[in-house]
């Protein structure tokens, strides 16, 4: 059964020594920007599919697995944030994408998102940041969440999801974990182990706070009120430190973009549509 709908194109291109499988869902309105998701760490583009279920159709959609995530191969050396966003930028290219794009980041990908909207300024029209926060220099969750963090076993072994998703997720899979194993593993790929060390090894030391003052687009900041990877104190700190920031505080968790998709992707597209 497949994971993306069929009006899904998935391939893989190789841009810059880096091939990165990708999932275009055409838009039926090409006046509309299309919006570029970047995704959480560890997981593939799959974990993705009810935001974008949830999203108007006339929307194109353009999602990506990492390097040595989901159906992309591991790289042969190690990347950082500032050597990945010239992939993206050359990935949007090779689709045809010339224009400026939306650009949604969750979590992990929210770092990248942050760095791709300074890096390449022209490309990205607007900007939703969710579940994420600004690097090293941030509130951190606690040590028992960061503990889980530092594996990739959560996205590898269902049952294990279950028995901690409460704890490191928070909002409605506290009382119902079985919503988080199934975002996570429903029809989802899984790459090499060392994909998920790569990712953790590029923000490393990396924070975005030095130069958030530097995002001009219009952006838009989302965050659980009950995050325990991401403290919701970090999205207080982002949006004031952003120019053009507006917050949106939901009552949820880290994953509610992709559990609660219904009824955050009315939010998302309201920003993005104004």
């Amino acid at each position: 059964m497949s994971s993306t709908s069929s009006r899904e194109v998935v391939r893989s291109l190789t841009i810059g020594g880096r091939t990165l499988r990708t999932a275009v869902r055409p838009g039926t309105d090409e006046t509309v920007p299309p919006l570029l998701l970047m995704n959480g760490i560890g997981a593939s583009l799959e974990v993705l599919q009810p935001f974008v279920d949830a999203l108007d159709p006339r929307r194109t959609v353009i999602r990506f697995d990492v390097p040595g995530v989901g159906g992309s191969p591991a790289p042969v050396v190690p990347y950082v944030l500032s050597t990945l966003t010239p992939v993206v930028a050359g990935l949007l290219d090779r689709l045809g994408h010339h224009r400026p794009v939306d650009v949604l980041g969750l979590s992990w990908g929210g770092g990248l998102a942050q760095h791709f909207a300074v890096q390449h300024r022209r490309r990205c029209r607007r900007l939703v940041l969710a579940a994420t926060a600004t690097g090293t220099l941030m509130v951190p969750a606690s040590p028992r969440v960061l503990a889980h963090m530092l594996t990739p076993r959560r996205h590898r072994d269902p049952e294990y999801a279950r028995r901690i998703a409460g704890q490191i997720y928070g909002g409605s899979v506290r009382t119902d974990p079985g919503r988080a194993a199934a975002a996570l593993h429903s029809h989802t790929r899984v790459g090499p182990q060392r994909g998920y060390y790569y990712q953790l090894a590029a923000t490393t030391g990396w924070s975005s706070l030095p130069f958030l003052r530097l995002i001009r687009q219009p952006t838009l900041v989302v965050a659980g009120d009950d995050d325990p990877i991401i403290p919701v104190v970090n999205a207080r700190v982002m949006a004031r430190l952003i120019p053009r920031a507006q917050l949106h505080v939901y009552r949820g968790g880290h994953i509610a973009l992709v559990t609660e998709a219904d009824e955050l992707a009315p939010v998302v597209e309201s920003f993005l549509d104004r």
